[in-house]
């Protein structure tokens, strides 16, 4: 297998290649590991689960299994309810957790093994995230969707049949999730810069790479070739490297995360059908390039007036933005909001930060340079078979407009959103 070295010096293995979780078995016997827990759910279960469990049993090595129910109408998700039913099922004998599955199932299954002291492999079933390589899990808690750090998977086996088989749908996921990196990476840029994110130029130049290897490959991508699959499937393990490395989310998830895990958090509090998270974030990378070509039109001088005449709604307005957005989930947004209700609290401490924008602004040219524009966005999210516009999504006009003003609290971070917000009050 190969592997990729971290800056702590851990190694993370990873095979891609058809039939690669036959490598498995070798893996676990290197290690002297005797016995394992597939986490499956029914429907990655019949595309790989079954075949792991007889190839690892062929080698002695005793396999025992949680299946999770999952259909359309009842989807998995990564939250309290299956992390407890997996934490229940774990016995002593269980020296390694295999995660067969796309996002949730790895995600329930990182945050399992790191909280019970285990390690864990990844099985992907479909190129359908970044979340195989990450450290964090993004898990749904009381309704509000929560980055929670987790750990990364002692080695990742993506069998490149299985995945060229996975739903289309899937694949185009993917490939949002990935691309969007350039978004991503430029509002880290920003945070960075005035919001005192700790950033690091050469995981936040890799990810930008991931985007570009994808975005190269799109047409194959989009028809499913092994070589797109391949490109794609590699594309989102480094991006959750980079994510790994980084120990946040930073050089993979910005706004265009955001109008996401909006939409995400309103569909699960309504009680309505999922949509694909990288269908989302694909339709949030088109908004987000909207508001850089935005910000791109504006001139150091325009942008020193636009600041000057910048009035930092009241915290009453902001609290009750958030409560019309979010409902019974308001109080969790509420309060990873603070910084930022505290600055807007500060008429001096605004001013300032609105001075400081104006100051850099040559330096938030240069950031926006490097998103492509709303147009090239939406052929790149086309030719691979992405949605390019909410209502694709089956979101309304209502639920798009809502997204655009409230999605921006769900993070503590300085996006593009934030300064746009800023910028036209909007």
């Amino acid at each position: 297998m190969g592997k990729a070295e971290r800056k702590d010096g851990n190694a993370v293995e990873a095979c891609i290649e058809a039939g690669a979780f036959r490598h498995l078995s070798q893996f676990c016997l290197k290690r002297g590991l005797q016995s394992l827990r597939i986490v499956a759910d029914s429907n990655t279960w019949a595309a790989l689960g079954s075949q792991v469990k007889d190839e690892v049993e062929k080698a002695g090595i005793r396999a025992a299994c949680t299946i999770f129910e999952s259909d359309s109408s009842h989807p998995l998700a990564a939250d309290a309810g299956s992390i407890l039913r997996l934490l229940m099922d774990l016995s002593a004998e269980d020296q390694l957790l295999a995660a067969v599955g796309s996002g949730t199932i790895t995600d329930i299954t990182r945050f399992v093994a790191s909280r019970s002291g285990r390690s864990f492999v990844s099985l992907p079933t479909a190129p359908s995230v970044d979340a195989y390589a990450s450290v964090v899990a993004p898990l749904v808690v009381d309704g509000v969707k929560k980055t929670v750090g987790a750990k990364a998977p002692a080695a990742i086996f993506a069998d490149t049949d299985v995945l060229c088989a996975a739903p289309r749908p899937m694949i185009s996921a993917g490939f949002g999730d990935v691309v969007c990196k350039y978004c991503s990476v430029a509002d880290w840029r920003l945070g960075a810069l005035f919001w005192d994110e700790k950033f690091d130029e050469d995981i936040a130049a890799r990810s930008v790479a991931t985007a570009a290897d994808a975005a190269a490959a799109a047409a194959d991508i989009g028809a499913a070739t092994p070589h797109g699959i391949s490109v794609l499937i590699g594309a989102l393990i480094e991006s959750g490297r980079c994510m790994a490395e980084a120990g946040n989310s930073h050089p993979a998830s910005g706004a265009e995360h955001q109008y996401s895990h909006f939409w995400e958090m309103k569909l699960l509090r309504e009680g309505r059908p999922p949509v694909l998270h990288g269908l989302k974030v694909g339709v949030g990378a088109v908004l987000a390039s909207e508001l850089w070509e935005k910000v791109r039109g504006v001139p150091a001088a325009q942008a020193a007036k636009l600041l000057s005449a910048s009035e930092a709604p009241s915290p009453g307005y902001e609290r009750a933005a958030m409560q019309r957005a979010y409902g019974r989930d308001a109080p969790a947004i509420i309060g990873c909001q603070q910084r930022f209700l505290e600055l807007e609290d500060s008429a001096p401490a605004y001013r300032d930060f609105c001075d400081k924008i104006a100051a850099n602004w040559d330096k938030v040219l240069s950031i926006a340079a490097g998103v492509p524009s709303p147009a090239d966005m939406r052929r790149l999210l086309k030719t691979a078979g992405c949605c390019t516009d909410a209502s694709e999504l089956g979101l309304g006009r209502a639920e798009i407009a809502s997204a655009i003003e409230a999605a921006h609290y769900i993070r503590d971070r300085f996006t593009v959103r934030k300064l746009a917000r800023m910028l036209w009050g909007d």
